[in-house]
């Protein structure tokens, strides 16, 4: 097992990328604390998956807007168990639109959950980690926020920011240990790429290199490779999983 017995705290766990990656580093002997926000059953859901593995699971009803619920995940997750390795960064929404008709709101509410709540999770976090000496923080960004996509001024600002603030944040505590990287998903098989037309899906395919959506445990992957030992030499990268489609 690759993290045998690490502690990971997962935001927006739930559901999609976040739900693989909880099930992949439990599959790889980590317990596991992740929030959700809306659906308690989805997120139970998981909590038994994980638990069928043999490895420990809390969830968390909470918002990563708020820093105060952030504090209590990161500090209930360190009581029940006793210590922490491993930030993954998944929670965000999308209020995609063109920007002569974006609305404040939908400016602020992308923002506000897409980099304020990676911001808000990591401060809860930080200085537990740098205590212990060690750690690993993976941002889940987006290939909107290395090339930008049309509608997605806010999403694509959100996700760009989310890549400044890894490789910022990697400078700042390589001295303690403690690993930044990110990882850039395309399209992924997800709820938000099933719910489009087909037609819609076939022309994004087009535009894909190896012509298929990823799917979210193709993610999940390269987020355990990232926590583990075999990545040590690797921090304040972002690593595109996208089929090609930056190119």
């Amino acid at each position: 097992m690759l993290l045998k017995d690490k502690v990971a705290i997962i935001s927006g766990g739930s559901r999609g990328i976040g739900r693989a990656v909880a099930l992949e580093l439990a599959n790889e002997g980590a317990d596991i604390a992740f929030n959700y926000l809306k659906s308690e059953d989805r997120a139970l859901e998981v909590k038994k998956e994980i638990e069928s593995k043999g490895r420990k699971a809390l969830i968390f009803k909470s918002d990563v807007k708020n820093l105060a619920q952030m504090k209590n995940m990161v500090n209930e997750t360190k009581e029940k168990f006793g210590r922490l390795d491993i930030i993954v960064n998944n929670a965000g929404i999308l209020r995609d639109k063109a920007l002569m008709l974006m609305g404040v709101e939908d400016w602020e509410d992308v923002i506000s959950t897409n980099l304020s709540g990676a911001f808000n999770l990591i401060k809860a976090a930080i200085v537990t980690l740098m205590k212990e000496k060690q750690g690993n923080i993976i941002n889940i960004t987006s290939v909107a926020g290395i090339k930008g996509m049309p509608r997605q001024v806010n999403y694509s600002a959100s996700k760009a920011g989310l890549v400044g603030m890894t490789k910022a944040l990697a400078k700042e505590v390589a001295s303690y240990n403690i690993r930044v990287n990110a990882i850039a998903p395309g399209y992924i098989d997800t709820d938000m790429v099933g719910g489009l037309k087909e037609n819609h899906k076939t022309e994004l395919m087009k535009r894909i290199p190896l012509n298929r959506f990823g799917t979210p445990d193709e993610v999940a992957k390269v987020v355990t490779f990232l926590a583990s030992e075999r990545s040590k030499y690797i921090t304040g990268q972002v690593i595109s999983i996208d089929g090609g489609l930056a190119i």
